[in-house]
């Protein structure tokens, strides 16, 4: 039954039930909760090009097992005993050729344009860092002089009645301002790690040596989780992602919190805050056991 249900779920492309984080039994992909893509006058986000290309390969199966079968029944040997004696049909060798090449322009041409979208960063608002370590993360903000680390909670201190998330809830999070161009710079400390976001439309890969960024303009507040998408060791999954989106003025509020709470480091740009050799907590020891 539960096959059928997600067969039947796949086909008509259900909604899903929260953005965020993944629901149990969920079909289909998070709500997305970041900005669409301008493209040539007109705006394509991540899932709408899921769908539709999703679309195409349901088409592609339907015709290709209709196909089979038709073929199966109609040309077997009881129903078919003397089979035709040509091997080649010039129409049809025409015909399978040109219609996948239209096929792959037809994806191509969006999935061009949503590539090169994501990698046009408009001026930012406002820049933070995002380093990988085995195994949590370390997150700066260098206008502000701001860095912190942030370590999944074990399951042993999650308060479920308080709707925190196991395995995807941190005890700092990345806070971020609503309707700002926001640069993400991603960079790793020791292996290969990737900071990946679904309900934000956010995978940059994190490498050792290497600066990447991406960006998003959020337009929702609300919790958005994500979690390491490269297997990066042993403690691979337990390094989420926690990000919680704010008013512009909520934001301002914990920005002077912040400076208090973590120190204000000098703002002398990313260089500063690159080479803090963060100091990990007991904490860390029991979630790698």
């Amino acid at each position: 039954m539960k096959f059928f249900a997600l067969l039947i779920g796949l086909l008509t492309l259900s909604t899903p039930a929260l953005a965020g984080y993944a629901d149990s039994w969920q079909l289909g992909l998070q709500n997305l909760a970041s900005h669409p893509y301008e493209v040539g006058g007109g705006t394509i986000d991540v899932v709408w090009f899921h769908q539709f290309v999703l679309y195409i390969i349901i088409a592609i199966t339907v015709f290709v097992t209709a196909l089979l079968a038709w073929v199966i029944i109609r040309y077997n040997r009881k129903a078919n005993p003397n089979p035709a004696d040509f091997s080649h049909n010039t129409m049809i060798e025409v015909v399978w050729t040109i219609v996948p090449v239209i096929i792959l322009i037809v994806i191509g041409i969006p999935s061009y344009n949503l590539l090169k979208a994501q990698n046009v960063i408009p001026e930012p608002e406002l820049v933070v860092k995002a380093t990988g370590y085995q195994w949590y993360w370390g997150y700066d903000y260098p206008d502000e002089g701001i860095s912190f680390m942030s370590y999944m909670i074990p399951d042993e201190e999650i308060d479920e009645a308080a709707g925190q998330k196991r395995l995807l809830e941190t005890d700092t999070q990345l806070v971020l301002p609503i309707d700002t161009n926001i640069q993400i710079l991603v960079t790793a400390a020791d292996v290969l790690h990737s900071f990946a976001v679904p309900a934000l439309g956010v995978k940059k890969d994190a490498v050792p040596g290497r600066l990447n960024e991406t960006w998003v303009n959020i337009k929702k507040p609300g919790i958005y989780y994500g979690q390491c998408s490269e297997i990066c060791g042993s403690g691979h999954a337990y390094m989420p992602i926690m990000v919680r989106a704010v008013s512009k003025e909520d934001y301002a509020a914990w920005l002077e919190e912040a400076r208090e709470e973590f120190g204000a480091l000098p703002a002398e740009g990313i260089e500063t805050v690159a080479n803090i050799t963060p100091i990990p907590k007991t904490r860390l020891a029991s979630i790698q056991e």
